[in-house]
């Protein structure tokens, strides 16, 4: 590591905190730092960055309103994908995030705990509602909740909860929301769905995260019958758009894409583990869409790599923490590991 990159200055650390609630801020990126060369690399998401291949879409999916049938045909082929058993039902939403803003009302209960450190809308969405929040270290701390969340596996450390133990927290809180938006790029057995239903359990799944495709604005709820009409009901007619329930229900069907992903996938994000320790960072965890790596320097290291154009996520919190995404491409590849290789030297 050079001298100069040794002690983390005060504007590293100021600046890299403002990018410290969300990744993907790369207009605020580019403001931030206007000498930057272009293209951004974007590594501050946890999205997969081989998207799944859209192809053409019919004309109506653009002109028409999304018709029933569709819908239908979208929430069966999450059924299969998710391999949901009888007696739950999907409910197809423009994005986990819509999902969530809606959890106050679909739950009530003042006493709501997360176990943390983790994805931090649920915090806020519930805190807005008015309820008491706690973010809690250990999975028995969450017994007696009115309200539970678990995200799992876990954003941004990749910790996995057993769904046998989840399914047994479930019988000991008024209600559990498990958000598995990144367990598709697991092998099988990680998720809780084919454990349903369990009463007032709510399981939520992204779409974009591993079809790469967030500008969709796609996810699922899955939840037993009652509960999942309650929150159809909420969402309102025509919530998910033609072309994305024409693109969703072809990608969840394709098992081909879905097997090679979860390959190519693993093999990076090994990839990306090398460069990091290379660059003198201490893993940390993550999933194979993305890798928590801890330094020092992390501050510094941001700011380095944010003045060659790539953008990780800091985290306010804990500012020896940096998240890395995957590179879309071997130019981005080559590009991130010549700032590493340069910081680190």
């Amino acid at each position: 590591m050079t001298e100069s990159a040794a002690i983390p200055s005060t504007h590293d650390m100021t600046t890299a905190m403002r990018f410290a609630h969300h990744g993907g801020a790369l207009d605020a990126a580019r403001a931030a730092f206007p000498d930057a060369p272009e293209p951004w690399i974007d590594l501050s998401t946890g999205i997969n960055p081989q998207a799944y291949p859209v192809g053409a879409l019919p004309v109506d999916a653009w002109t028409r309103l999304p018709e029933a049938a569709a819908l239908a045909g979208l929430e069966a082929a999450a059924v299969r994908r998710y391999g949901c058993p009888p007696g739950v039902a999907v409910v197809a939403a423009p994005g986990t995030q819509a999902i969530i803003q809606r959890l106050p009302a679909l739950f009530a209960g003042r006493d709501i705990r997360i176990l943390g450190r983790t994805y931090g809308e649920y915090a806020r969405v519930f805190a807005a509602a008015g309820a008491a929040v706690q973010v809690v270290a250990a999975l028995g701390d969450l017994a007696g909740a009115d309200v539970a969340v678990v995200v799992n596996p876990n954003n941004p450390d990749g910790r996995l909860v057993d769904p046998a133990a989840l399914v047994a927290l479930s019988t000991e809180v008024g209600a559990l929301v498990v958000d598995e938006a990144f367990v598709d790029a697991l092998p099988p057995g990680h998720s809780v769905v084919p454990h349903l239903p369990a009463a007032r359990m709510l399981g939520l799944r992204s779409f974009g995260k591993f079809y790469g495709l967030a500008g969709l604005r796609l996810g699922f709820a899955v939840a037993r019958l009652d509960l999942a009409a309650v929150l159809r009901d909420t969402l309102g007619p025509w919530a998910v758009s033609g072309p994305a329930l024409e693109i969703g229900a072809r990608a969840l069907a394709d098992t081909a894409w879905v097997q090679a992903s979860r390959t190519r996938l693993v093999a990076e994000a090994a990839r990306l583990d090398a460069l990091l320790a290379g660059a003198g960072m201490t893993l940390i965890g993550g999933t194979p869409l993305f890798r928590l790596a801890a330094s020092a320097q992390a501050a510094s290291l941001f700011d380095a790599l944010a003045r060659a154009g790539i953008l990780t996520r800091p985290f306010a919190d804990n500012p020896t923490w940096l998240r890395f995404g995957l590179p879309e491409s071997e130019d981005a590849w080559v590009r991130l590991d010549r700032v590493l290789a340069a910081f680190s030297g």
